[in-house]
């Protein structure tokens, strides 16, 4: 049950890394759009990390930290309204407001630096 559930956390950290590979790649060509890329990295790492939120093949005397995960899932939320607020304005436009787009990179970030030090 363990390796299922490290399968799981990589799943999960792919999704982390296709959502903000694909926001640097539009940070770089400094065209500030929302892409379809960063909508399936959202979906990836959302599905796997509620996956990982479930107490399955923990072992015994492990103890979640539903503040952390819960703090994640605000953040999650959040960027999936951004990017949605940023598909809508890229189809419109041609590009997400900056505040939009920048947000969205630097709240992914957040996320993945609270997964990371936040014990």
């Amino acid at each position: 049950m363990e390796i299922l559930r490290h399968a799981v956390l990589l799943v999960h950290l792919s999704g982390f890394a296709i959502l903000f590979g694909a926001w640097v790649v539009e940070a770089v060509r400094r065209t500030g759009a929302v892409t379809a890329l960063m909508n399936w990295g959202l979906l990836i790492a959302g599905v796997a990390g509620l996956a990982l939120a479930a107490p399955w093949g923990v072992p015994e005397g492990v103890e979640f930290n539903y503040m952390k995960i819960g703090t994640k899932l605000v953040i999650l939320l959040i960027i999936g309204a951004l990017l949605g607020i940023g598909s809508a304005r890229t189809k419109r436009n041609g590009s997400a407001p900056a505040g939009v787009f920048w947000a969205i990179g630097i709240l992914t970030f957040a996320n993945a630096a609270i997964a990371t030090l936040w014990r």
